[in-house]
């Protein structure tokens, strides 16, 4: 039998496909976010909906395409991400916990309560996400900037870990979760966020960069935790991937991981301190 075939060539394998995919994906959520409003409020209903139902997939039907019962929990958060918008940030989240709490007494009643612990979570977590990314986009002012920022210190992040990690190698940093992360590509992704965050911010508003720099560095940690999170949680079902439907990045959720995580610290970071990450007077 011949040797494997190994080098450089193979390390990039798939870049090509992931990054046409992440331009076309990535162009159209752009355009989307910089238009705000309905539109805006309609990407983030649409990746509520979408990260849910792969969520279904992998934590109730192992990999297998979700059944009709799965719809109802995707629909309603889907629609608390938008009421969000429509009627107010209260209704959106009386909506979603309603749902949340629907779907628990369902498999409760059902003698499922693995499924609706599982259920519960991937709900609150990634419905409380998209709502949090359209609040932020709809906070003024810099909220469009305040979006692009966090879309761009997660891209940073999983570029520099992505080169780092293959360039440099080393040390797996979970090899039980995920085999192919290493701490040197964990750091790559860190020093990247940071870089790119703050010049970001020079580019931007001009003003309060070191700062910036610091969060960006957090989102960066907590992105690639909640990446490490969505792969244990597919380990344990059996699950390779979350879906199909981005060539060289697997599914939505899989490609947004991150971003979800990264939104909630940016949004809790805001609600604390009264005001967006780009003003520290």
């Amino acid at each position: 039998m011949p040797a494997a075939v190994t080098g450089p060539g193979t390390r990039f394998a798939d870049l090509r496909s992931r990054i046409v995919s992440a331009l076309v994906a990535g162009g159209v959520a752009f355009v989307l976010v910089a238009l705000g409003g309905i539109w805006a409020a309609l990407l983030a209903t649409s990746l509520a909906a979408l990260m849910l139902w792969e969520w279904a997939s992998i934590t109730r039907y192992r990999g297998a395409v979700p059944g009709l019962g799965a719809a109802l929990p995707v629909l309603g958060s889907a629609a608390a991400v938008l009421a969000s918008y429509l009627i107010g940030w209260s209704a959106g989240i009386a909506i979603l916990v309603a749902v949340i709490v629907a779907a628990a007494l369902r498999d409760g009643l059902a003698a499922r309560p693995r499924d609706a612990a599982w259920a519960a979570i991937g709900l609150a977590y990634l419905g409380t996400a998209c709502i949090a990314f359209l609040w932020l986009r709809l906070t003024d002012p810099f909220g469009v900037l305040a979006c692009a920022w966090i879309v761009l210190v997660v891209a940073a992040s999983d570029i520099g870990g992505y080169f780092a990690g293959r360039l440099v190698g080393g040390p797996k940093l979970w090899p039980r979760v995920s085999p192919g992360k290493t701490w040197s590509g964990a750091l790559g992704a860190v020093a990247l966020a940071f870089l790119s965050g703050g010049v970001f911010s020079w580019a931007t508003t001009g003003t309060y960069y070191g700062e910036v720099c610091a969060v960006s560095a957090v989102c960066s940690a907590l992105a690639q935790a909640g990446d490490l999170a969505e792969s244990a949680v597919k380990r344990h079902f059996g699950v390779k991937d979350s879906g199909r439907i981005l060539p060289g990045h697997g599914g939505v959720l899989d490609r947004l991981d991150g971003l979800t995580a990264a939104t909630l610290v940016v949004a809790v970071v805001t609600l604390w301190r009264g005001q967006t990450v780009f003003i520290w007077s």
